[in-house]
């Protein structure tokens, strides 16, 4: 049986985060990348210098392609999506998925009408630590999670809250968790939103707790969870998972020392890898068998339509208006 071909690529939008994704497309063996564009076409032919590839203009990269890597501003997301899903190619879109949750109804259904591929891009999903607690959670009665993403001022200027930016990763990951609705939220910001909490309760009676900072002098990426017989600690950035399990008191011997054993720490192996690898590596495999991607268009719905009404309740209050006499 011959190797299948292939998934034929291009990346939209080669900023920063663009050209990470033209470099892993290089890098996988079931992706081939077959040119970039971008509106600046001096940062197009850069770029695609850099890497080995060609600048194309959006027409010619549309009809050599059977998928794209959308990471323009969020602002352009919905117009630049909708014309690749037109052209039948499929599409990654970065997160947020849209600006407005009206277009993302739209994008979500056109895609379907289409019969392609709409994935949005929560990187954080693709993470080998959450990828591994995902298959762990079976055994577990969650009770609630709590998940923290801080870090320290940014040295450049950016329009989006802490919510939007940061919080909107966790958001994402919790409800795909919970695999429920959050039927209650409440949310507080400082410093402009640049901190910023909220705290959800689904329809079962779970909780999720969630910070997200840019004001904090130490960079944080943590997920933990209270079950029933267990507590997980999720850290994003070393990729590992710590589970804390109380068992039955008893007194061990060891090597002449004789201690009460009440808790029982475990590390999980975790198979680390570059979370960017394993979002565009499956985003390939969704287009090459027309199967249901890991963060479909409606994940990312729910997602920004959560952090949207998180943002709302945390942003800064307009001083009430004072009569006076």
């Amino acid at each position: 049986m011959s190797e299948q071909p292939p998934v034929r690529v291009g990346v939209i939008g080669v900023g920063s985060m663009g050209q990470n994704h033209v470099r892993v497309y290089r890098e996988l063996p079931e992706t081939e990348l077959v040119g970039i564009h971008d509106v600046d076409m001096e940062q197009a032919r850069s770029v695609a210098e850099a890497f080995g590839t060609d600048a194309l203009d959006m027409t010619d990269l549309l009809e050599s392609v059977d998928a794209v890597s959308i990471s323009v501003p969020t602002q352009f997301h919905y117009d630049t999506a909708r014309e690749c899903i037109e052209a039948g190619v499929n599409v990654l879109v970065e997160k947020p998925l849209v600006e407005d949750l009206a277009d993302g109804r739209a994008l979500i259904d056109f895609a379907d009408e289409r019969d392609v591929v709409l994935q949005v891009g929560h990187i954080e999903r693709f993470n080998p630590a959450v990828m591994t607690l995902m298959e762990l959670l079976d055994d577990m009665e969650i009770i609630a999670i709590e998940a923290r993403r801080l870090g320290p001022p940014l040295d450049r200027e950016i329009d989006d809250t802490a919510v939007m930016d940061l919080m909107i990763h966790d958001l994402d990951i919790v409800l795909s968790i919970f695999g429920e609705e959050a039927e209650e939220v409440h949310a507080v910001g400082a410093r402009d939103t640049n901190y910023a909490t909220a705290t959800i309760q689904t329809p079962s009676g779970r909780i999720g707790q969630f910070t997200a900072s840019r004001v904090t002098q130490q960079k944080v990426r943590e997920l933990t969870i209270t079950a029933d017989k267990c507590r997980v600690v999720v850290d994003y950035i070393d990729q590992s998972i710590e589970i804390t399990r109380q068992s039955l008191p008893e007194y061990v011997d060891q090597e002449g020392f004789r201690y009460r054993h009440e808790n029982v720490v475990e590390q999980v192996l975790v198979e680390r890898r570059e979370p960017l690898k394993n979002e565009l590596s499956a985003f390939a495999e969704s287009v090459r068998t027309g199967t249901e991607p890991v963060v479909t268009g409606e994940d990312g719905l729910r997602a920004l339509s959560l952090a949207r009404e998180i943002d709302g309740l945390a942003a800064p209050k307009q001083d009430a208006p004072t009569d006076t006499l």
